[in-house]
């Protein structure tokens, strides 16, 4: 039994194997949270495994987690289905519509040409069996990235993703919460890679919004930025990169995937994050996010980003988990600004 977590290093479940649960998020049902992710336990370098399903565990006290299996199945049969192993599924969210009485799933598909769609799901169960509603979604007509889901006390949902190396939308989810209503907003507009922001993370606190955001420089790390509002479609302000202690420019040398607060705790809430190359951490962030600037800059010949995101496409199924507690601080008038410090070994227990 395990009594803390250890940002970065291995973490097993209550078998003895690797969690792989990557890219995901922390829902709480009942009073168990369950966390969900990719499972990239086939995804070694040498296959063209993508994701083998999705997989969710179990947990009373966020530190020892039960393996409950597959909750989204591969479709081996199917080449064509997005389900498949040798498609590029990324980020599953999920959200419990209590209208419908649904557990909704949105994954999003990367394709061969560059474009990007997503495919939702929905279950009577957290822990399933998914069935697929919709493949191919091009959410207001756009190639839509990295991305999260929300749900306001009143019901009402809101999509937050990339519009894939442009900007930030925030779209209002139909009362299914399987399509877009035509509403959305846009934030932080960049002209390329690697200043695109990516992996948003969105949650509430004190009645404020929080997006936490990456740059776009694949599977390679970069400086997490937050910005806050007072409503869920903003105006969003940046308050800065979270991560300030961390002089490599690498948000500890790992991604954000989401953001939960913990039950029963006053003010604790975690981000959730992936190192996806362990193996890789010496390469310094600078080089590589030049590389993506000019790949991605007006005149260059060939695909952009494609060597670089090659190169990143290594082994992630010895990808490890980067979770950590955020701190608070009142930085200005439009409110508190948010802190991820490194803790070799923590516990949420150390928490009121």
């Amino acid at each position: 039994m395990r009594n803390s977590i250890t940002p970065g290093k291995i973490w097993l479940d209550s078998d003895g194997n690797r969690i792989q649960a990557h890219g995901g998020s922390v829902m709480y049902v009942g009073d168990t949270y369950y966390w969900y992710g990719e499972n990239k336990e086939f995804t070694t370098g040498d296959s063209d495994i993508w994701t083998w399903g999705i997989r969710c565990y179990s947990s009373k006290d966020l530190c020892n987690w039960k393996n409950e299996g597959l909750i989204i199945k591969p479709d081996e049969k199917n080449l064509n289905s997005s389900l498949n192993p040798k498609s590029m599924q990324d980020r599953p969210h999920i959200i419990y519509n209590e209208k419908t009485k649904k557990f909704v799933c949105w994954i999003k598909i990367m394709h061969t040409d560059g474009t990007q769609t997503l495919t939702n799901l929905i279950s009577d169960s957290i822990l399933g069996p998914f069935t697929i509603v919709n493949e191919g979604i091009r959410p207001l007509g756009m190639s839509a990235g990295d991305f999260d889901l929300a749900v306001a006390p009143d019901g009402k949902a809101y999509y937050y993703f990339e519009r894939v190396h442009c900007e930030t939308i925030c779209a209002d989810l139909t009362d299914d919460y399987l399509n877009v209503t035509g509403y959305y907003t846009t934030h932080f507009p960049h002209a390329q890679p690697p200043y695109v922001r990516e992996a948003t993370a969105h949650f509430v606190r004190k009645g404020k919004h929080y997006l936490l955001t990456s740059g776009t420089t694949g599977y390679l790390p970069n400086p997490s930025e937050i910005a806050i509002a007072d409503t869920w479609h903003g105006p969003y302000t940046v308050l800065g990169n979270p991560h300030e202690s961390d002089t490599s420019n690498t948000s500890f040398h790992s991604q954000v995937s989401s953001v939960f607060k913990v039950q029963g705790k006053k003010d604790l809430y975690i981000a959730c994050a992936d190192r996806w190359l362990p193996n890789d951490m010496n390469i310094p962030y600078e080089k590589y996010a030049e590389e993506f600037r000019l790949q991605f800059s007006e005149g260059y010949e060939g695909i952009p980003g494609k060597d670089l995101q090659d190169e990143a496409h290594r082994n992630t199924s010895i990808a490890n988990y980067v979770w950590l507690p955020i701190r608070f601080e009142h930085s200005s008038e439009q409110g508190d600004m948010a802190f991820i410090d490194w803790h070799d070994d923590w516990s949420p227990d150390d928490y009121e």
